[in-house]
């Protein structure tokens, strides 16, 4: 998984009229909680970007006055109007503790459902994951090699290796749909097929 960098400034007053000032100067109040003291710093909002706005999971290698901690996003409030950064929660992680995130799934192969004329739909673009932090993935191949007409992948068909995917075993990740002009004629083939074409006559 890929790490971004980012560089923090420990915050000297932690007031509402503080954090309303660094909010204007286009920085955003966090924390650091997860190890044996919450760290309340700042960040500029530009080094959250490839952070926040991507549907990829990263880890973080933060630097807040020259003290190094890993860690992951764990939480983000916008401003329900402008959608500001309002403050942003980090979780410090540690090669020997499990951790919990969100990974992207990431569709592979062709199903054979898609060359017959069926279209492919991811159900989920996400799922949550606990594993060791080394073991983390940075995305959750679903392979929908085999899929047909009407078929789909779920939870308990992806094969995880050293993480386990927190998600009922029945959840539906992607499928294949049967466009509607192509289900009514399958369903017309279905009805010839089942009466037997040119059976006797009332």
């Amino acid at each position: 998984m890929k790490t971004i960098e980012i560089i923090g400034y420990q915050r000297a007053n932690l007031g509402k009229q503080e954090a309303k000032r660094l909010r204007r100067e286009a920085n955003a109040p966090c924390v650091l909680y997860g190890g044996q003291e919450q760290i309340h710093f700042y960040t500029h909002m530009a080094l959250l970007k490839d952070l926040v706005y991507t549907p990829d999971a990263h880890f973080v290698h933060l630097s807040v006055e020259g003290t190094i901690y890993q860690c992951i996003l764990q939480d983000i409030q916008f401003h329900p109007v402008s959608e500001m950064i309002l403050h942003v929660d980090f979780l410090q992680i540690f090669d020997n503790k499990p951790i919990k995130m969100q990974i992207p799934t990431m569709l592979t192969g062709t199903a054979p459902g898609v060359i017959t004329g069926g279209s492919l739909a991811k159900k989920l673009r996400s799922l949550p994951v606990v594993a060791y932090p080394k073991d983390m993935p940075a995305h959750i191949q679903v392979d929908v090699s085999t899929l047909g007409l009407g078929q789909m992948v779920r939870v308990r068909d992806i094969k995880a290796a050293h993480y386990t995917i927190l998600a009922s075993p029945g959840t539906p990740v992607a499928s294949v749909e049967i466009p509607r002009a192509l289900r009514s004629v399958t369903g017309k083939e279905d009805v010839e097929a089942t009466s037997g074409g040119g059976g006797k006559r009332a």
